[in-house]
């Protein structure tokens, strides 16, 4: 990655690769197709197929034009053709579901491929980089706006939003849940909290990170469920071989890359009072080697060696949620969804048999101190498209509350961003009848949001985070923990080092 100064209005240069969110299994190929095709075809190559040229317009051109015809009308570009770019998920499959209806709403045909997540943000980064304005839409985390929206790769959503002659009345900004919207937001300041700003991406779905585990098993060890983390520990060490040779404790993460930090060990982490950077004296200081760094890594490597799966190096949220739904874990630290999936009838050996917790809070902690990071999957427009108000109609349909509370309840999509959604009761019998699922996130929402500093080398720092973690866990590289942290926040320094800061 070329290294750049950056300061308010200074932009940032190429985005890295990037792997895993919260998303991370399915089929070695990617798919593609159009609304109305009943089959999907193997893509050959990391590219995407040009979408129809459509009329080039920037945002100010765009709700211009649209305040000038008067009102909104959905059927208003009919004859447009968008390329859409999915990440193979739950979210992007609800909506796969209804393009049909979305094409006889609007008059717009969609041509999209689905991607599994271990090449779609390559694959995306190809397509981005080329400013060939394909795709028009595509599906992104809150945490790639940190890299994406320097780079000029994101269309600003404000002028859309709040323009009446591109907006349906009914749309309801409003009733997006305020801490998950918001955490698409961002000012471009590396070090700056997100929540300010534009409006980069609108969400398709959150997820809270947190313990889930198999209420049978703990019930026939005799096992209470742990509510802190020195009996998390204890309760995963004595569920090692619960079910024979190759069961274990608790299920987590454990891959080289970023994916590893985010979830169950980043919660833990921001509760222990922990922060990866700081802002001194306009520079971005790493914080990785403080007290509370220190004593959680070793917390959580600890955890790992004594009671995470055997084969945990190779472990993404996929691989962990599947052992959790064969038998194989007893309890899983991750996002809430993974193990809904495993949980809901016939979809694995335990379905029906797991259940949720609260975060576990650190010894001498209150239930003020908890904290749950989130992971976001969004809907942005690229900054390139030469179909922005056609991309637009795509990306509020697909974010609207109707749609929300199809994919939030038929559409397995269960964290939904929208509060009326949540509050509904069609989603409350659905989603609510996973044992404590509901509660664990009603318990965790008030402390929940991004616990990451902004910057735009986000992820090469986790992945040199989770490079260590690795390092600890499987070798003798370093002598202790607080080498490990110290030496790590030595390298993570230098990676941001040329982060000017000028408010």
């Amino acid at each position: 990655m070329k290294k750049r100064v950056l300061s308010v209005l200074l932009s940032a240069t190429m985005v890295a690769g990037m792997l895993a969110g919260c998303g991370g299994g399915g089929d070695s190929a990617a798919t593609s197709g159009s609304a109305g095709s009943d089959s999907n075809a193997t893509e050959e190559t990391g590219g995407s197929t040009d979408a129809a040229e459509g009329e080039s317009t920037d945002a100010a051109d765009a709700t211009g034009d649209a305040a000038a015809s008067g009102e909104f009308d959905w059927k208003k570009y009919d004859g447009t053709t968008i390329n859409v770019m999915f990440n193979e998920h739950n979210y992007s499959k609800a909506v796969i579901s209804k393009l049909e209806e979305f094409e006889a709403l609007t008059g717009i045909t969609v041509e999209y491929s689905s991607t599994p997540e271990s090449n779609y943000f390559d694959k995306l980064n190809i397509s981005l980089s080329s400013r060939s304005g394909t795709p028009d839409v595509y599906m992104t985390g809150a945490y790639q706006v940190w890299e994406y929206a320097p780079a000029d790769y994101m269309e600003p959503l404000d002028d859309y939003i709040n323009n009446p002659a591109l907006t349906a009345s009914d749309y309801n900004y409003d009733d997006f849940i305020p801490g998950v919207v918001g955490a698409l937001k961002w000012d471009l300041v590396p070090g700056h909290k997100v929540g300010e700003g534009s409006q980069w991406a609108l969400p398709m779905g959150w997820e809270l990170n947190n313990l889930s585990y198999n209420k049978n098993v703990l019930a026939d060890k005799g096992l209470e469920v742990p509510k802190t983390t020195a009996e998390l520990l204890d309760t995963a060490k004595a569920l090692n071989e619960f079910a024979g040779s190759g069961s274990y404790g608790i299920a987590v993460r454990g891959t080289r890359e970023w994916a590893t930090i985010h979830p169950g060990y980043m919660s833990l982490f921001s509760t222990w009072g922990a922060q990866d950077f700081a802002i001194e004296d306009g520079k971005l200081v790493c914080k990785l080697d403080s007290p509370e760094a220190i004593a959680m890594t070793d917390y959580w490597v600890n955890l790992i060696k004594t009671a995470g799966p055997p084969q945990w190096t190779n472990y993404t949220w996929y691989e962990a949620s599947s052992d959790l739904g064969a038998g194989k874990a007893a309890m899983m630290f991750d996002a809430t969804s993974a193990a809904y999936f495993q949980n809901f009838a016939g979809a694995s050996q335990e379905s029906g048999n797991i259940s949720w917790s609260t975060i576990p809070l650190p010894e001498g902690k209150t239930e003020a101190d908890m904290k749950a990071n989130i992971w976001i999957w969004a809907l942005a427009m690229n900054k390139d498209s030469k179909n922005k108000e056609a991309a637009w109609y795509f990306l509020q349909y697909f974010t609207s509350p109707e749609y929300m509370q199809y994919a939030g309840t038929d559409g397995a999509s269960p964290d939904t961003p929208r509060q009326s959604v949540m509050d509904s009761d069609g989603y409350k019998e659905i989603v609510g009848s996973a044992e404590n699922y509901l509660e664990s996130i009603s318990a965790l929402t008030e402390n929940a949001s991004i616990q990451f500093t902004p910057q735009p080398y986000f992820f090469e720092c986790t992945t040199k985070w989770a490079e260590t973690l690795q390092d600890l866990v499987t070798s003798n590289k370093y002598s202790s923990t607080e080498e490990a942290m110290q030496q790590l926040k030595k390298d993570l320094d230098v990676v941001v080092s040329d982060l000017v800061i000028s408010e």
